[in-house]
């Protein structure tokens, strides 16, 4: 109960810090929460090499391919002006970080005349100032404070997609098996659950999937937040029966009797990525359909596939993300994918409200997600 007060109250600091700096009236008397973000104004074009580069939304296939252009598609289109922007992100040394931290090291936003500067901070941080307009785009996930943020009127959208988990990756819920049981049979009601994150993470929307299949709601559990190295340990000694284990630590639990891997990510349907407020979705929308455009053009070139097959890349990406070429290796690549499947924010809602960190209602999909930039970085009209 203290854990969710403190929730609560950062949630409700964030929102006051907003209010005071950024609810002001339009011109014809609306308030932030009614006020549309402006149009595109050039008509979408079509874009060499990118005719496969987009899916339907509302495909939620598990073995959908993800979109995908040539490489080195789409091709720059230089700003006429240099134009800095900050971005952050809660990591920077984490696998998932590849292609934004491989775009900065192979130039591909200079191609863009972009200057951008990417900095560690919590999501927590970041989404106030983004909400501000003091930053410009988060490496984040549509999250409890995003979407309390957008029901008070900021204008903070998720615009692309990062990644979906490999099939073969065991990213996600893991438990104790006791004698007698299988994976299948254990109920984890009452359980004490062991995660680097609190209720206020989309992370808690295939948790929930999870604990679903095994009789049990978000409600029946005991969280334990705990640092990336204790969750791991916690589990391995016994001080929780289960835990959501990340990269690379599921793989000291594989195939060890005592343990099973009950289920993670939804396969085909990315969770975060990037964050765009008002500076890009309002001020210069061209500057972030440039961003949008280096980005994908970096997942084209670099990541498709089984991008750590080839040995020297995985070491090129190892130096890139100050990281060591045997860890990359231990695990499967992922499966980058710069779009958003439809219903992601519907479901993650539905798991805030029941988890009392958002209030009830929940907001409509257009109201937290624009596709619109990477729609036209590949040539798609929507």
């Amino acid at each position: 109960m203290a854990r969710r007060r403190a929730g609560l109250a950062s949630v409700l600091f964030m929102c006051t810090a907003l209010l005071a700096t950024a609810c002001v009236s339009s011109d014809d008397g609306t308030d932030g929460a009614a006020k549309s973000a402006p149009t595109q104004n050039t008509p979408v074009a079509a874009v060499a090499g990118c005719e496969k580069g987009w899916t339907d939304p509302a495909d939620l296939s598990p073995t959908r391919a993800p979109a995908r252009c040539a490489p080195n598609t789409p091709a720059p289109k230089p700003l006429a002006a240099k134009t800095k922007l900050t971005v952050t992100a809660g990591a920077l040394s984490a696998e998932y970080l590849g292609p934004l931290r491989m775009a900065i090291a192979k130039g591909e936003f200079l191609k863009e005349n972009l200057d951008v500067e990417l900095k560690q901070m919590p999501s927590s941080d970041a989404n106030t100032l983004l909400a501000k307009g003091e930053l410009d785009a988060v490496y984040s996930a549509p999250e409890a404070g995003m979407v309390n943020a957008a029901k008070q009127g900021f204008n903070v959208k998720w615009v692309l997609g990062n990644y979906s988990a490999d099939p073969k990756s065991k990213t996600g819920v893991w438990a104790r098996v006791k004698d007698g049981q299988t994976p299948e049979s254990i109920d984890l009601k009452g359980a004490r659950f062991a995660s680097l994150v609190g209720k206020t993470s989309i992370i808690m929307y295939p948790i929930e999937t999870v604990l679903a299949k095994h009789n049990t709601k978000v409600t029946d559990i005991d969280f334990k937040q705990l640092d990336a190295q204790g969750v791991g340990q916690a589990l391995e000694n016994g001080g929780v029966e289960a835990a959501w284990l990340l990269d690379p630590v599921w793989k000291q639990f594989e195939n060890k009797p005592g343990y099973a891997f009950l289920g993670g990510q939804p396969a085909g349907e990315p969770l975060g990525g990037m964050l765009y407020g008002p500076n890009l979705l309002e001020k210069n929308r061209e500057a972030g359909t440039a961003f949008a455009r280096a980005l994908i053009r970096t997942v084209n070139t670099y990541f498709v596939g089984d991008y750590k097959a080839d040995p020297a890349f995985t070491a090129e990406l190892a130096t890139v993300l100050g990281s060591k070429p045997e860890l990359l290796s231990a695990i499967p690549s992922l499966v980058t994918d710069w779009e958003i499947r439809q219903g992601t924010t519907d479901k993650a809602q539905k798991m805030f409200i029941e988890g009392k960190v958002v209030e009830a209602p929940a907001l409509t999909e257009d109201k937290l997600v624009d596709r619109s930039f990477y729609a036209e970085a590949v040539g798609h009209t929507q």
